[in-house]
């Protein structure tokens, strides 16, 4: 292997665009995805996920900007996709054979052994049932067939494209825990939905993107930095708003009236302060809440329903 690939990240794009007629469906997009782990690329449906993905794999070109994957010219697929596993469209599956036929079927054409259909099997966790006949398989163990299927070749980089789409919440929990075990495997996964919930148990990073533009690059724990968590205090008194933010600014606490109350930022470590503050000093106060953001809400917030395909 040159070693100048394998010291390079595993995804490399710098203001890649891709264009179709008027329509800009992935713009100016720079990332870099290190080796290893598992990877959300994020947004609603029509950000430009999939479009994004198929200039990975080489199935459509660029309009503009360069990408590199696995030390490779995106424009070459030729010399990287060996090494890339890739789940984009729904699994093709021959219902009528087994599972493992079906793996068997396309490592003749791989031109890998039984060895590695053995193991993709136990990744997926469908060893015991791949003598089955595919087409009476849940919709879930289908996913993780065609997911094995894309093992077959031991690649260093794995793509899925919207992998939970239409499962239950059986199946769901299924794909989920099946990236947690692909995350601890050394190899890099790139996994694409368009519901944080479904995935982010398993992302080490979150890549988040909308109408083909980047609003959030890191690690999955640094999306909860940009979560509101304020306290909301409104007096009974309208006329104790001044005195209640004259006092605040006392001990130093950041506020933001709107004529009705204030706001001031950390909910959780406020809260009983603020009471305490408010009745020693004679505001009665009508409303005191909580307003914090989960990290679904983060999401939705950066994102709009907007669709570009």
């Amino acid at each position: 292997m040159n070693t100048t690939s394998a010291r390079s990240p595993a995804i490399e794009l710098r203001g890649l665009t891709k264009q179709f007629g008027d329509l800009t469906a992935v713009n100016d997009l720079t990332v870099s995805v290190a080796r290893g782990g598992v990877v959300g690329l994020l947004g609603p449906n029509g950000a430009g996920k999939s479009t994004t993905i198929r200039m990975l794999l080489g199935l459509i070109a660029p309009t503009s900007g360069s990408g590199m994957v696995l030390g490779h010219d995106v424009t070459r697929p030729s010399a990287y996709m060996r090494r890339v596993g890739a789940l984009v469209e729904t699994p093709a599956i021959y219902p009528k054979l087994s599972g493992r036929d079906n793996l068997r079927t396309l490592a003749v054409l791989a031109g890998v052994g039984d060895e590695r259909i053995d193991e993709a099997l136990d990744i997926v966790d469908l060893t015991g049932r791949d003598g089955d006949r595919a087409g009476g398989y849940s919709l879930g163990m289908k996913q993780r067939l065609a997911i094995a299927a894309a093992l077959l070749k031991d690649p260093e980089l794995v793509i899925l494209d919207e992998p939970t789409n239409g499962l239950d919440p059986a199946g769901i929990v299924e794909i989920r825990e099946l990236l947690i075990r692909l995350g601890q495997t050394g190899k890099t996964i790139i996994v694409s939905s368009h519901l944080l919930a479904e995935i982010q148990a398993a992302c080490d990073r979150l890549i988040i993107i909308e109408r083909g533009s980047l609003v959030f690059e890191g690690p999955t724990h640094e999306l909860l930095d940009k979560a509101r968590n304020e306290l909301v205090v409104v007096p009974e008194d309208r006329s104790h708003i001044t005195k209640l933010a004259a006092l605040l600014d006392e001990h130093n606490i950041d506020f933001a009236t709107n004529g009705v109350g204030l706001r001031a930022p950390g909910a959780t470590a406020r809260s009983a302060f603020v009471n305490r503050l408010a009745f020693d000093n004679g505001i009665t106060l009508r409303e005191v809440r909580a307003d914090v953001e989960d990290l679904e809400d983060v999401f939705l917030r950066l994102t709009s329903t907007t669709e570009v395909n």
